[in-house]
Order: structure tokens, then sequence, then C-alpha cells
């Protein structure tokens, strides 16, 4: 029997005849990083969270992300055509964080773009923009072959095409030195270099999700169980603490980077083709307060998520003219919201006390779509939009990381984000509850100081 050609976005959206509808409703749960292939805590969650600040924490990449390998004479025309990201100076053993962008100059998705050889790359990150360049190189003239490796869930059994294991804290330099036998490699923020571990040879990647000093190593999956074990021996004196799944989903709330902006993919005529090629279910799905039925309210610009430094008007690329004439423009910023104590207390406490019951708060990671859109309000007016939330345990608050309007955005200011949504949606995530004022409190993202300073220094030197 021939298998069933899945209903494409298009298609969806004319069915339903909102695309803000579909999506709140779609019944697909919130992003997982372990995805049942990464145990959710090897000791508890938070002592594995506060790893990477005392020692070195250990995580496993291997199984939540996609892998696309492209190769071919055109590889870097067609990712310049794409991305806002300047190319100059791009191949082998170099590495950035891609960006793309609709012809509006609305954010798509970002990952990273990992140069394996001068017209050979690995771009691995979630579906959003891997999609999108899929289809886009498939759909053009490009002089390029793909090979697609999906997370470990859509496998259907076999294993990933590499491992993928990050080291860091403070212990991770000395961990690597003692590992290799060598000196660190002297390459700036997302610099690669080569490493010889347990006499597999090991590519090294300088970054860290935390916002700490880290390594990402990958390598042939065949070669990965003993690269794994010479990482923990080596790092027994360190410390060294391996991360579950569960505590690997806060990383982002130090480092200040927001994991799932909505992709631009809903409206205009440029982009009809790709929702027809595109399946449904791959849109993902809606999950907070926001409410506006129009969808291009809850799209978001790489300036608006702190992108600026890396859009470059050096080639041309798909929403170049859009970006430049936003460039100038009032934009929102990038923020973390510190919940204020009593306010998240009172949410919690709602599950055991009299009155209103407001939406669970799950911890540490709270988000209950793959895209989570809160309304942050100030007065008596939308100031901007909370995308993702959670506990941090080093600094025992509450935060979410939001896009807010430029006069909320010094920190100090105080404003409100609203928790549940009303009417409630039919996804699985959501019970019946009530909504929620919570008062917070603006401050930087990164949260983390070194992550703000030395750390992103590097990344823009």
């Amino acid at each position: 029997m021939d298998k069933a050609i899945p209903e494409s976005l298009q298609a969806a959206i004319d069915r339903v005849g909102n695309a803000v509808d579909l999506i709140r409703d779609q019944p697909i749960r919130a992003f997982s990083h372990g995805l049942g292939f990464v145990p959710r805590e090897f000791t508890n969650w938070r002592e594995e969270a506060l790893a990477w600040h005392t020692s070195c924490a250990l995580m496993d990449q291997s199984h939540h992300m996609t892998d696309l390998f492209i190769e071919g004479p055109d590889t870097v025309r067609l990712l310049e055509h794409l991305g806002v990201n300047s190319f100059a100076g791009f191949g082998n053993d170099k590495a950035k964080q891609f960006v793309a962008v609709n012809g509006d100059g609305h954010y798509i998705g970002d990952a990273v773009l990992f140069g394996l050889g001068d017209t050979s790359v690995d771009l691995v990150g979630r579906r959003t923009v891997i999609d999108w360049v899929e289809f886009n190189a498939r759909s053009g003239d490009w002089d390029v072959t793909l090979d697609r490796d999906p997370q470990s869930v859509q496998r259907g059994g076999r294993p990933p095409r590499l491992y993928r294991f990050e080291v860091q804290g403070p212990s991770a330099g000395p961990l690597v030195e003692k590992l290799t036998g060598q000196p660190i490699p002297d390459v700036r923020f997302f610099g690669m270099a080569t490493l010889s571990i347990a006499g597999h040879r090991a590519r090294a990647v300088r970054h860290g999700m935390a916002g700490q000093v880290g390594f990402e190593l990958f390598g042939p999956w065949e070669e990965g169980a003993e690269v794994y074990d010479a990482i923990l021996r080596a790092g027994e004196e360190f410390g060294i603490k391996r991360v579950g799944s569960v505590a690997y989903s806060t990383a982002n709330l130090e480092s200040g980077w927001i994991p799932g902006p909505l992709p631009a993919i809903f409206t205009g005529d440029d982009l009809a083709a790709y929702r027809a090629w595109l399946p449904a279910t791959s849109a993902g799905s809606l999950g907070g307060s926001m409410a506006s039925k129009d969808i291009t309210d809850y799209y978001v610009t790489p300036y608006d998520l702190g992108y600026g430094r890396l859009v470059k008007f050096d080639h041309d690329f798909v929403g170049r003219d859009a970006l430049r004439a936003r460039a100038e423009l009032p934009h929102r910023h990038k923020v973390t919201l510190v919940w204020h104590p009593d306010d998240a207390a009172r949410l919690f406490s709602s599950l055991w006390t009299p009155g209103p019951t407001y939406k669970y708060f799950d911890i540490p990671k709270a988000r209950y779509g793959q895209f989570q859109m809160d309304a942050v309000l100030a007065g008596d007016r939308q100031a901007g939009i909370s995308m993702d939330c959670g506990y941090v345990v080093r600094d025992q608050a509450v935060v979410s990381l939001a896009v807010v309007d430029e006069e909320f955005a010094r920190p100090g200011t105080e404003v409100r984000v609203l928790w549940g949504e009303s009417p409630c949606s039919a996804k699985p995530t959501v019970e019946p509850h009530d909504q929620v004022e919570v008062r917070a409190t603006v401050e930087s993202a990164p949260l983390d100081r070194f992550a703000r300073t030395k750390y992103r220094a590097a990344a823009q030197a």
C-alpha cells in the first residue's frame, strides 16, 4: 500500500482558515532535548545545572538536532543566498551561527554551520531552518548534494551519523588538555580545531551553550562511546558531571539564546511554494497567552533577537533590502525577565490552595508549545513577547527570555507577563486553567555576566 502523502502547511491553513488557529491547536509537544535517548537526569537536575559554573559539565547533544550535510561547488553560494551572515573567509574548520529570513526580513530560523571542507558543510539545529535550506537547495539550480540526518526519534532505529558532546565550565580547558596531552587549541569563539582523543580524530568547536568556556566535540558515531568514556576518565579529577536532558534544557536561559521564535513562513506569495512543500506537522505548535489572530504579529526580525551583529550587507541574500531598510529603525530588544518571587510562588501554590488554578508551570522548563508566545504587558498595552521560560538554579529565579519595545528594555524596568491561555487550546499539554499576570523585572540577556562580557566579546572579535 502506498504511503499516504502528508497534508501540506498551505492545505492545512486553507482548511482551518487561519494560521494561528492551526498551530495553536496542533497536538505537538514542546521541543525536548533528550527525546528519550538521553537520560532525564544522571544525578539530579539541580546539581547538574550547577556543574557548568562550578566544575565541568558533559552534555550529549547527539540526538535532539537535525543535521543537513551539503556538499558541492555551489555550497557556499547557496548559503550566501539564504543567510544574513557574511561568508568572507568561511571554509574548512570554520563555524558560524547561520541566520535566515524571509523576503520581508522576518526571522525564519538559525542553526550552527560547520565547515567540513572547502565545499562541504554540516548545518545543525532545529528543523525550521533546515527545512528552509533543503527546500531551496532542491527547488533551485544549485550544484549541491544533500544528506539529511534527522533527530534520533525520527531515524527509525539507526544511530546518528555523528556523535556530538559538549564539555563546558571552569574546568573544561584543563580537562581538554589532559584528554589530549596538548595545550588548549588556540582558536577564537566558533573556531574549530582537530584533536586526538582515545586514538580517534575528533573535531572541536570553541563555544558553550550556557555562556561558559566550552568545546563541542564531534566525530563518527562508531567512535563516540570510546571518546565519551575517555572524557569521563579524564574529567574525574575535575569533578566532571554528566548532564541529563532536564538540566540541559535550561542552559539557554542563562546564555540568552531563544530557541523557538516562530518562523515567518505562514504568509507571503513568495513562500507559497514552500508552504505547499512543507508538511503541516513541521510547522509546530503555538503556546502562550498572546492572542492575536494575525500570524504576522508573532514574527520577529534578527534585530529583535540581538542578531544585528550577524547581518552583513556584503552579499546579496533573501531579505537583504528589507533588513537594510530596517537597520536604523527602532526595534524590539532581547532581554531577560526575572519573575517576581511572590507572584511565582502564588502561581505554583494555586495547585494546592483554594481559588483559581493557573497554568501548570513545569520546573525547570515551562514551555508547553514548540513556540511559546506569552504577552509582556506594561500599563494597558502589550510591550513585547516572552518566548521561553523556566527556572535558573544558580540564581534561584524564575526567568523568561523576551523581546520588548525599546522603551521597556532598560534593566530594572518593571513589566508583567500574562501566563496561561484564554481560551484554552486543544494541545495535550494544556489543562483547564485561569490566566494570571506575573510581575517581572527587565534584566540583560544573557543574564550571566561572564556570558554578557568576555564570552560574547570573543564572539564579536
